[in-house]
C-alpha cells in the first residue's frame, strides 16, 4: 500500500507548514493525484484518516482529491490526447506518446485556521 507513504509525506509537509505558520488548525488539505501514479483514491482517503486521527491540529480536516487523467503528446506527430494506463500509443499515427499529464503527486492547497491578532 503505497498510499500510506504518499499520505505520510503529504501530512508531514502540511504539519510544517501549520506550524510555522502558527495555524490553529488544519481544515482541508487538497492534492492532485495523477492515475499513472496507481494510487487509490480511497486508500489515500484511508490513509490520511488514519494518519490525522487524534492529532488536535487536524480536528475535522477534510481531504480533497482530484484524479488526473493520463495525458501524452505524440513524439512523431505532435498530437495531444488522452488514454488509459495501458494504452498510450497515438491514435493518430500510432506513434509513441511521451506523457505530460497523469503522474502529478501535489498539494494544491492547505486551509487553516489562524489565530486573531
Amino acid at each position: 500500500m503505497h498510499e500510506l507513504g504518499i499520505m505520510t509525506g503529504v501530512v508531514e509537509s502540511v504539519t510544517q507548514t501549520a506550524q510555522a505558520n502558527d495555524a490553529l488548525k488544519v481544515l482541508k488539505v487538497s492534492l492532485s493525484v495523477g492515475r499513472m501514479t496507481e494510487a487509490i483514491e480511497d486508500a489515500l482517503q484511508f490513509a490520511f484518516e488514519a494518519l490525522i486521527d487524534r492529532d488536535p491540529l487536524y480536528e475535522g480536516a477534510q481531504l480533497e482529491i482530484t484524479m488526473v487523467e493520463p495525458k501524452s503528446r505524440c513524439v512523431e506527430c505532435g498530437n495531444v490526447y488522452e488514454h488509459d494506463r495501458f494504452h498510450v500509443s497515438c491514435p493518430a499515427c500510432g506513434g509513441f506518446g511521451e506523457l505530460i499529464a497523469g503522474k502529478e503527486l501535489r498539494i494544491d492547497s492547505i486551509e487553516v485556521d489562524l489565530p486573531d491578532d
